[in-house]
C-alpha cells in the first residue's frame, strides 16, 4: 500500500512538472500509463491532464480529457474553459460556463480574462456586472481582467477605477499593475506614473516591469534603464520579463551598442536562450539598422522556439522591406514546425505581402486566415488586410473589406484614410476623417499624417493649414517631424517655397534629411536652383552616403542646361564614394514577379517588349505624344537627340508596363511598382498608353499611386 501511495505521489509530481514545463511528450506517456495501469480513476488527475493539454495548445485532447472525467467538478470546467478561451473560442467557453452548477470565482475570472485577452469588452464587462448584481465576492484578479477588457474605453475605465478604489481593491498590487499597463497603453503616462510611485514599498517585480515597459512605450528609454538599475540596487528579483522590458528600452533608444553590451550580459547569465528574452533581442536588432543578421543568430541559438518567438522573427523581417521574402519563408517554416498561426502571425505576414506588393501572395494569406478559423471580427487582422489590399493597388477590395468589418477602431480608419490619400482620392480621405470625428473615434498623430498628405497631393493648402492647427488646438497632439515634413511638402508642391523654407527654419526639431529632401524635390518641380543648392547641401551634410540629393541636384542643373555644374556634382559623388541607387520596376504576372531596369536586356521576352514599345510609340506620337528629353538625364549635351529619346523610351516603368500589356488578357488591369519616383516622361507616356489600349494601368512609385485610365491619371498631374 505504501508502495502504491509512493508511486501515485511520484506520478502526480511528474505530471505537475510536465504542466510547468509544457512537456507534451512525457505528459502523453503519463496519460497512457494512467489509462492502462492500476491507478484508480481520479478527477484530480483528469483535471491536471486537461491543464497540460490546454497549456500546450492541444484543445481537442484537452476536451477528450474533460469528457472522460467521471464526475466533472468546477475545477474540471475551469480548466477546459481556460483552454477554449486561450484558443480564442469564447462562445464555446461561455456555453461550458453556463453548464457549471455553481460557478466559482475561478470560473468567472477565467472567462472574463479570456474575453479581455481577445479585446471583447462587452461580454467581459457583462460577466463582471453580473457578478456584482448577484453579490458574488470578487478579488483582485477579477478587477485586473475587467480593467484589461476596457480596451480604449476611457470612460468605462474611469468607472472601474473608481469602483476599485471604493471597494478597496486598489490595495491589490495586481489591480494597480493592470491600471499602470492600461493607462500607459492608452497614452496616459502621468496617470500611470502616479499609480506606480504611489504604491510605495508594496511594489512587486511585476510593478517594476510594467513601469519599465511604460517608459519604453513612451520612448523614455533612459528612465526605463534607470528603473532597471534601481531594481538591481534593491536586489529585487530580475526575471525574463524584466530583461525583456529592458531590451524594449534599448529598442526605443535605437541603442544598438548598448543592446550588444546587454546581450553579452544575458549570455553570461544564461538568459539569451530564453524564448521571451530572445523575442526582445530580435525586436531590438530588427529595429536597428543592419541588425537582421544578429536576429538570425539569436533565433538559431534558441532550441524549440515557441509561437511568440516565431511571430517576433516574422515581424522583424516584415519591418525591413528588403527582407519581406524572408518573412514569408519564415512564416512557412513556422507552419512546417507544427505551429498554428495566430492573429499576430497573420498581421506580420500580411504586412510582408504589402511590402512586396504581391496581390497573389496577399490573397493566399487571406484565404489561409479564413481556413485557420481566425475570427472574422479579429480587428487587427482585418486592419492589416485593408492596408495590404490598398498597397497592392486594389482599393476596391480594401474598401469592401473595410465596409464588412463589424467594428472599426482608430487603426482601421487610419488605414483607409491613408489608402485614399495614396491613391489621390483626397475627397474620400477627408470625408472619412470627418466621419471619424463624428463617430467620436479619436484621431492620432498617424491620422493627421495621412490627412495632411492627402491635402499635399491635391494642393489644398488652406485645408492643410486648418488640419495642422486642429491637431494641436483641438486634440492636443504635438506635431512631430513627420507632420512638419507634410506641411513642407504641401507648401512646396504649391510653389510656396519661401514659406516652406520658413517652416524648416522655425520647426521645434532639428530638421532632418527628410525635411530638406522634401524641399529639394519642390525646388526641382518649380526650378528654384538657388534654394535647391541650399537644400541639397543640407541633405548631404546630414546623410553624406545618400545618393538622392546629388542625383536630384544634378537633374536640376541638367534641366537648366548647366552641364559644368552637373559634372561638378558627379565628381563630388565619385570622390565621396556615393553610388546612385538603380531604378527598377516590377510587375506580378501569373504569380511570378518580373523585374526590369532601364535599357534591360536580361528578361527572356525583352525583344517582344521592345517591339511592342516601338509600335506603341508610333501610335502615341500620332495621338500627340512628344518625348520630354529633359528626363533623359545625367548625360552631357553632346549626346545625340535620337539616342536620348531611345534611352527615354527604355525606362524601367515603360518596360514593365509593356510586358504587362503583352502578358495579360485584354481589358485586365495591371499594377507596376517602382522603387523610385516615376519619371515625368513615363507619367505622360503611360497616360497615352492607357487611352490607346483601353487598359487601367496603376503605377505605385516611392511616393504614391498613379492610376492611369482613358488618358488621365488619378493624381491630376499634381505630383
Amino acid at each position: 500500500m505504501n508502495q502504491i501511495s509512493w508511486t501515485l505521489q511520484s506520478f502526480r509530481q511528474i505530471l505537475k512538472t510536465c504542466i510547468a514545463e509544457r512537456d507534451l511528450i512525457t505528459g502523453k506517456s503519463l496519460q497512457a500509463l494512467y489509462i492502462k495501469s492500476f491507478i484508480a480513476p481520479s478527477t484530480y488527475l483528469s483535471n491536471h491532464f486537461i491543464l497540460l493539454y490546454s497549456k500546450c495548445g492541444r484543445l481537442t485532447a484537452a476536451r477528450k480529457a474533460f469528457d472522460a472525467t467521471i464526475n466533472p467538478n468546477v475545477f474540471s470546467f475551469n480548466a477546459i474553459i481556460a483552454a477554449y478561451t486561450k484558443e480564442s473560442q469564447p462562445r464555446i467557453a461561455h456555453q461550458l460556463f453556463d453548464q457549471i452548477p455553481q460557478p466559482d470565482l475561478v470560473s468567472y475570472n477565467t472567462l472574463i480574462a479570456g474575453y479581455a485577452d481577445r479585446g471583447d469588452t462587452v461580454p467581459a464587462i457583462s460577466l463582471f456586472m453580473g457578478m456584482r448584481e448577484i453579490g458574488f465576492e470578487m478579488d483582485g484578479f477579477t478587477f485586473s481582467a475587467a480593467i484589461t477588457a476596457c480596451c480604449d474605453d476611457i470612460v468605462l475605465m474611469s468607472q472601474l477605477h473608481s469602483l476599485a478604489i471604493s471597494g478597496g481593491y486598489d490595495s491589490y498590487v495586481s489591480v494597480n499593475n493592470s491600471l499602470v499597463t492600461y493607462y500607459s497603453k492608452n497614452g496616459y503616462l502621468e496617470e500611470a506614473k502616479r499609480i506606480f510611485y504611489g504604491l510605495g514599498e508594496i511594489r512587486d517585480e511585476v510593478s517594476w516591469n510594467s513601469m519599465i515597459v511604460v517608459y519604453g512605450q513612451h520612448r523614455e528609454g533612459k528612465k526605463a534603464l534607470a528603473l532597471y538599475q534601481e531594481m538591481v540596487r534593491r536586489e529585487l528579483n530580475v526575471d525574463m520579463f524584466t530583461l525583456a522590458s529592458v531590451l524594449t528600452a534599448f529598442t526605443c533608444l535605437e541603442d544598438l551598442c548598448g543592446g550588444h553590451q546587454f546581450h553579452a550580459h544575458l549570455i553570461k547569465t544564461g538568459f539569451h536562450q530564453n524564448p521571451h528574452v530572445g523575442s526582445g533581442l530580435i525586436d531590438l536588432y530588427s529595429k536597428c539598422r543592419g541588425g537582421m543578421s544578429d536576429c538570425r543568430k539569436v533565433f538559431q541559438e534558441i532550441s524549440g522556439p515557441d509561437l511568440v518567438l516565431w511571430n517576433t522573427m516574422i515581424s522583424g523581417y516584415s519591418q525591413n522591406e528588403e527582407f519581406s521574402e524572408e518573412a514569408l519563408d519564415c512564416f512557412r517554416r513556422m507552419q512546417r514546425a507544427g505551429h498554428r498561426p495566430d492573429d499576430c502571425s497573420f498581421v506580420c505576414v500580411i504586412s510582408a505581402c504589402s511590402n512586396l506588393t504581391s496581390p497573389s501572395q496577399g490573397k493566399q494569406i487571406h484565404s489561409l486566415a479564413l481556413k485557420c478559423d481566425i475570427p472574422s471580427n479579429r480587428i487587427s487582422v482585418n486592419n492589416a488586410l485593408v492596408a495590404m489590399y490598398s498597397k497592392c493597388g486594389n482599393l476596391q477590395d480594401a474598401r469592401r473589406l473595410f465596409d464588412r468589418m463589424p467594428e472599426h477602431n482608430t487603426v482601421s480608419l487610419n488605414s483607409m484614410i491613408a489608402a485614399y490619400a495614396q491613391h489621390g482620392i483626397e475627397m474620400q480621405s477627408l470625408l472619412l476623417f470627418e466621419q471619424m470625428l463624428v463617430r467620436d473615434i479619436p484621431p492620432t498623430n498617424v491620422t493627421f499624417i495621412s490627412v495632411l498628405s492627402a491635402c499635399a497631393h491635391t494642393g489644398k493648402v488652406e485645408e492643410g493649414r486648418k488640419y495642422f492647427n486642429m491637431m494641436k488646438e483641438k486634440f492636443g497632439i504635438k506635431p512631430e517631424a513627420e507632420h512638419y515634413s507634410c506641411m513642407i511638402d504641401l507648401l512646396g508642391r504649391a510653389g510656396k517655397l519661401s514659406e516652406a523654407e520658413r517652416v524648416i527654419e522655425t520647426m521645434p526639431y532639428n530638421p532632418g534629411s527628410i525635411s530638406w529632401a522634401t524641399l529639394l524635390a519642390a525646388c526641382r518641380k518649380h526650378g528654384n536652383i538657388e534654394l535647391a543648392v541650399k537644400a541639397a547641401n543640407q541633405c548631404i551634410q546630414l546623410e553624406p552616403s545618400n545618393a538622392a540629393p546629388y542625383v536630384m541636384l544634378a537633374n536640376i542643373y541638367s534641366t537648366a542646361g548647366r552641364w559644368d555644374e552637373v559634372q561638378t556634382v558627379r565628381k563630388l559623388m565619385r570622390d565621396a564614394g556615393v553610388k546612385k541607387k538603380p531604378g527598377c520596376s516590377w510587375i506580378e504576372v501569373n504569380k511570378r514577379v518580373h523585374v526590369f531596369v532601364a535599357e534591360d536586356s536580361s528578361h527572356p521576352l525583352i525583344n517582344e517588349v521592345y517591339e511592342f514599345l516601338e509600335e506603341m510609340l508610333k501610335k502615341m506620337k500620332q495621338a500627340g505624344y512628344m518625348p520630354d528629353l529633359r528626363w533623359a538625364l545625367l548625360r552631357d549635351d553632346g549626346t545625340r537627340e535620337g539616342e536620348r529619346e531611345l534611352r527615354l523610351g527604355h525606362h524601367s516603368e515603360k518596360l514593365a508596363v509593356a510586358f504587362g500589356l503583352i502578358s495579360t488578357k485584354e481589358g485586365e488591369p495591371i499594377l507596376v511598382v517602382k522603387n523610385l519616383r516615376i519619371c515625368g516622361d513615363c507619367h505622360n507616356a503611360i497616360k497615352f498608353i492607357s487611352a490607346i489600349t483601353g487598359r487601367e494601368i496603376t503605377v505605385r512609385d516611392a511616393h504614391r499611386f498613379h492610376c492611369f485610365k482613358e488618358g488621365q491619371c488619378s493624381c491630376g498631374d499634381y505630383w
